[in-house]
């Protein structure tokens, strides 16, 4: 991964947003929390932690006045939110479409937007036994305040590794989160925070090839993301979402060895290793 020259990374962080992981990011990084500060960076690479949404294009120009950027361009941060990583991947994530007049496939389906889902209300704003059900789905989607603005995806349901089901028949699956830096991996650690007892979750080294295998595809087109990957029934991994590292919770990843292995990697790509 090429920097552009640049030399050095800032993160500017969200303050009142996840304020734990604030201390150890500014354990390994120089952290800034406003933008107002926005000149501390110049001549940097900029990861915005939770703090590029809504005005991404803004920030870049913000940042252009300095002399600096974001680790994602607006275009890579594109590649993500509009769901474009599907056409690079089909083969590796459940069969998806934008329209029910694409597919003959009767159901069930995942319903969500593009970026968001609203999965804690699994069984009324998410999952959709029927054809009939996905357009109902849809429907209150395309009314929600964060998901109406967002294309909407129907996805096949494909059954998963579930431990446990929870409020609004939400189930608690074998599912894990990746974050990488190119194509390295930073760290990764159990998606399902939530779940009465995430110690029954397993991943094993079938799954960490595959994540690492789905990275080196997505890494052509996106420096900083995250990969949810999750085993099937059937014991095989499949791709959940792609999503902005800058963006994505650690979920149940530490922050110490996120912040850690993370000023590790950029160091390494900085020097060109």
């Amino acid at each position: 991964m090429s920097y552009d020259g640049f030399l050095i990374m800032k993160i500017l962080f969200r303050k009142g947003f996840e304020d734990d992981e604030l201390a150890y990011a500014s354990k390994y990084f120089d952290v800034i929390t406003s933008r107002a500060e926005l000149s501390k960076c110049k001549d940097s690479v900029v990861i915005g932690r939770y703090s590029v949404l809504p005005y991404y294009e803004e920030l870049i120009d913000e940042l252009s006045s300095v002399d600096a950027r974001l680790i994602n361009s607006f275009s890579e941060h594109q590649f993500i939110a509009n769901f474009t990583w599907y056409n690079y991947v089909k083969p590796y994530t459940p069969e998806s479409w934008t329209s029910l007049a694409e597919t003959s496939y009767e159901g069930p389906f995942v319903v969500k937007g593009a970026t968001n889902s609203l999965k804690h209300n699994w069984n009324t704003h998410m999952y959709a036994a029927t054809r009939r059900k996905a357009l109902d789905v849809a429907s209150l989607l395309n009314i929600d305040s964060m998901i109406g603005y967002q294309k909407i995806i129907f996805r096949k349901y494909i059954p998963l590794v579930t431990y446990e089901v929870g409020l609004n028949d939400l189930p608690f699956t074998n599912e894990w989160r990746f974050f990488f830096l190119g194509k390295e991996c930073i760290t990764y650690g159990y998606y399902w925070a939530s779940a009465d007892d995430p110690s029954l979750a397993q991943m094993n080294p079938d799954g960490i090839y595959f994540a690492k295998m789905i990275a080196n595809k997505i890494a052509k087109y996106t420096n900083f993301f995250v990969l949810d990957i999750a085993q099937t029934a059937e014991g095989n991994w499949i791709l959940i979402e792609v999503n902005d590292g800058q963006m994505s919770g650690l979920s149940m990843c530490d922050p110490e060895i996120f912040y850690k292995n993370l000023k590790t990697s950029v160091d390494k790509a900085a020097i060109g290793v």
